[in-house]
């Protein structure tokens, strides 16, 4: 959804072209999350059928220039005037790995939390490398400064909560936290939602 929102709201500075859409969006990503140019048009394919863009007239060297609509600008508006929405659909592998290995008879999870945790150090110390090698005070430097420190504080944060469940791990002796397969054997059909539902 960031890929298409942020094209569509690049088209609202005027007509662009796939190339130069892919250009626009490096510059203001900091080439972060490079895109190639078929997921490019692939999205304003996308876009124009519901018609929040459309094709304009090719250039001299045969660019297609494609345009944003009135219901283009006005999605462009939404989008930032509304809050990102986190956790609602995007399952966490690592928080499910170890969810379930640390109820695995046999598994051992605080292992698991070390491996992890070097992993994640070692992240993080590089995204602090990256970030103190370059000063770079242009408009697309400081997009790419907001890019990284999202990443450092994601890398940061990651290594504050393994610590958080290696503690909790550690108040429960490890035969405790074995769940043994069930014998009750579930019906057919969609699991009750309200467990779920509580979570979001």
């Amino acid at each position: 959804m960031s890929v298409r929102q942020s094209l569509l709201a690049i088209l609202a500075q005027g007509p662009c072209y796939g190339y130069q859409l892919r250009h626009e969006f490096d510059r203001r990503t900091g080439s972060v999350w490079p895109l190639n140019v078929g997921q490019i048009y692939n999205t304003l394919e996308r876009l124009e059928r519901d018609g929040l863009v459309a094709r304009g007239a090719a250039d001299a060297q045969g660019h297609v220039y494609w345009e944003i609509t009135d219901a283009g600008a006005e999605d462009v508006a939404r989008w930032l005037a509304s809050p990102v929405e986190r956790g609602r659909t995007t399952r966490d592998e690592l928080a499910i790995k170890l969810a379930v290995a640390a109820t695995l008879p046999g598994a051992d999870a605080a292992e698991m939390i070390a491996i992890q945790r070097a992993a994640a150090a070692q992240h993080h110390a590089a995204l602090l490398t990256v970030r103190e090698s370059r000063e770079d005070h242009t408009p697309e430097g400081l997009a790419w400064s907001l890019v990284v420190d999202s990443m450092i504080f994601t890398a940061d944060a990651e290594l504050r909560w393994l610590d958080h469940i290696e503690a909790q791990l550690a108040t429960h002796p490890r035969h405790a936290l074995a769940i043994e397969l069930t014998a009750d054997r579930p019906r057919r059909g969609r699991p009750a939602r309200a467990r779920a539902a509580a979570l979001v």
